[in-house]
């Protein structure tokens, strides 16, 4: 293995348990090279091959790909068209290769706006893919932070309004039980490639302790040695969730 693929970790500290990624920068790559849009996209198919095979390499338990935003409708609809026949053609040509590896696919977001091939497609994907043990592949599909609070906010007024829940009873844990991803290990580490630094409606509640890193490189060049340099930047960070560096180096002590 080359020098530049061995990650280097600092007594104390630990490779991120899940990982969530904002795949930025497809459209500004392919206008650099004077391609169509959904060329971008096209060729960022490889750098999400290429990160799957990190993770599972490196033993993250879950990564969590930002594919298209409940915003991204807006865009031209040749792109938005493009980029659906793009998610079909990848569930119908990925899901064997995922299965595997022992790879455990799920796609959420509000599914309702998709087609019912589609729709259809990521039920048979996740259903081949359901009893893997190994790494917790998700992909978010016109997903949005809000929509998600706002969902999970309409769970719990629905079963207040049956009886079967009281106001008090509501709380941080209880709320976070109603959200995507509610079964996972919230995000330790989220990037963004192509040199943006939001996190632009993604996972808003999930994100409250992420390590964010940021990168310039764009999506289509997001290669793993890219993702190991994003992971040699987590394991520099000290986590210290409220508590001061001198506590976390006593528990790290124990």
């Amino acid at each position: 293995m080359a020098v530049e693929h061995q990650l280097t970790i600092p007594p104390g500290r630990s490779l991120p348990r899940h990982i969530a990624i904002i795949m930025d920068g497809n459209n500004r790559w392919a206008k650099e090279r004077r391609l169509p849009g959904l060329a971008g996209h096209k060729a960022g198919v490889d750098s999400v091959r290429a990160v799957i095979e990190c993770c599972a390499e490196q033993g993250v338990e879950a990564l969590t790909l930002f594919a298209f935003s409940s915003e991204n409708w807006k865009r031209p609809a040749v792109e938005v068209s493009g980029l659906m026949q793009l998610f079909m053609l990848a569930l119908k040509n990925e899901v064997r290769k995922l299965a595997r590896h022992n790879i455990r696919l799920r796609v959420i977001g509000d599914l309702s706006r998709f087609s019912p091939e589609l729709q259809a497609l990521i039920r048979k994907a996740e259903a081949e893919t359901a009893s893997n043990t190994g790494l917790a592949l998700n992909i978010a599909a016109n997903y949005g932070g809000r929509w998600d609070i706002v969902s999970a906010a309409r769970s719990l007024a629905q079963r207040c309004l049956e009886g079967a829940l009281s106001p008090e009873q509501i709380d941080e844990e209880l709320f976070t039980r109603q959200l995507s991803l509610a079964e996972l290990p919230p995000p330790d580490l989220c990037i963004r490639t192509g040199g943006e630094q939001r996190i632009s409606n993604f996972l808003i509640w999930q994100l409250s302790y992420t390590e964010l890193y940021f990168t310039d490189c764009f999506w289509p060049d997001f290669d793993k040695r890219e993702m190991l340099a994003a992971l040699q930047s987590y394991l520099t960070r000290e986590r210290r969730f409220g508590r001061t560096s001198e506590q976390v180096g006593a528990d790290n002590q124990c």
